[in-house]
């Protein structure tokens, strides 16, 4: 069966398609700016060059049809006919407390994904509009695969902030966690490549990019997770503050630097993290440069960051007992050598050690332990496509039964 992976942003649409026979992709691409004047279309086929082209998109139903024209055209078509995809998988950011695995879109799916737009502004609106538009283009099975929906294995404990009771009763504040996608796929992996069944390890699982969360993942379960009710709380990111001290908002409202709670929502997620600290740079490859060259805020985010992953690392480990395994995936996770030599030197206190030779390597699944290191660390390109693939897969094929 060929299925349709469909990731639908506020003005973006990312696509797979993937023949599930074999599980390769067979076509990916990505809809940008859709809305604007700027729209453009990028199109990859293994093998072939890449298609671009700049082209008006003003809704994500045309940007969804320009894809499915391209996929069944005769210059860059890899299908004869949309009729040969089975089914679509969709991402979809958050599910709340009720939809906590992946499941066949209804109705009803379709209205708890609405309902939970206020946990998730940017983008639960935008992958409902995903699915909508894929329902009136194709007579096929949608199936909705939430960020949120590994993390709901978390104990009550783990969940919970110490605020009163009341607002997880009316509102539902609590901890979600993000990238559970990314998370289930790598923590995976990780017991595979060590030997054995998902349910026999600990592993902790760090999912570095411009959005960045770690994952307490104990017997193949989450145990904890350090984002929160929203994808804003824990290790510092791209422009995200992660943890800060609440206070800090009030403090900073009395001294008139913010005002109203769009410039506070604004401030924490769009100016701050790395981009805050450096006063400008967002991307890693350029912080990293920076550092290189001496830019002391450059050098001062490196240290944020080792320092923030050594303490929720070192921390997880404890909460869990121990763990056989750290996980580095995402685009920094796996292409920085330079974070993992460092989390690893400061926590050789517990036995874990790297080999810095096969450590130099960037984008490649690889255990780059030394053989007497007593916890493994694990680099892990992570997959989240093949996870919704693998996901809607198996729903579609239970409708048969």
């Amino acid at each position: 069966m060929k299925i349709l992976i469909v990731n639908a942003g506020s003005s973006s649409l990312k696509f797979q398609l993937i023949d599930m026979d074999n599980e390769k992709v067979i076509a990916k691409g990505i809809c940008e700016d859709v809305g604007r004047d700027n729209a453009s279309f990028t199109y990859k086929v293994p093998g072939r060059d890449n298609y671009v082209v700049a082209q008006p998109m003003p809704t994500h139903g045309e940007a969804l049809q320009l894809v499915l024209d391209t996929l069944v055209g005769k210059e860059h078509g890899v299908i004869a006919s949309v009729d040969e995809i089975g089914a679509c998988g969709h991402r979809v950011l958050h599910g709340g407390e009720k939809l906590s695995g992946s499941v066949l879109v209804t109705e009803e799916v379709k209205k708890i994904i609405d309902e939970c737009k206020d946990l998730g502004p940017l983008h639960n609106p935008a992958n409902l509009k995903g699915i909508e538009e894929c329902e009136k283009l194709m007579n096929v099975p949608q199936v909705a695969v939430f960020d949120t929906g590994f993390h709901q294995t978390m104990p009550d404990y783990a969940y919970m902030y110490a605020l009163p009771y009341e607002y997880y009763e009316k509102y539902k504040i609590r901890r979600y966690g993000f990238h559970g996608t990314s998370h289930r796929y790598v923590s995976a992996r990780a017991a595979a490549m060590l030997g054995k069944k998902p349910e026999e390890v600990n592993v902790v699982t760090c999912h570095l990019g411009n959005g960045a969360s770690l994952a307490a993942v104990k017997g193949g379960k989450c145990y904890d997770t350090t984002m929160g009710v929203t994808p804003l709380e824990g290790i510092m990111m791209g422009t995200r503050c992660g943890n800060i001290d609440p206070a800090i908002i009030p403090y900073l409202m009395r001294k008139g630097e913010l005002k109203t709670a769009d410039e506070i929502d604004n401030m924490m997620n769009k100016k701050s993290g790395m981009f805050g600290v450096t006063g400008g740079i967002s991307n890693n490859r350029q912080i990293e440069q920076g550092a290189r060259d001496g830019d002391k805020r450059c050098q001062l985010v490196e240290k944020m960051y080792t320092h923030q992953l050594t303490k929720l690392i070192g921390g997880y480990i404890a909460a869990m007992g121990g763990a056989d395994a750290i996980v580095f995936t995402g685009g920094i996770g796996e292409n920085n050598p330079q974070y993992r030599s460092a989390v690893a030197e400061k926590l050789a206190f517990l036995g874990v050690a790297v080999d810095e030779e096969k450590n130099h390597v960037r984008g490649q699944e690889i255990d780059i332990s030394t053989p007497e290191s007593k916890i493994r660390m694990l680099v892990i390109p992570t997959d989240e496509e093949m996870v919704i693939a693998r996901d809607t897969l198996a729903i579609v094929n239970g409708l048969k039964k």
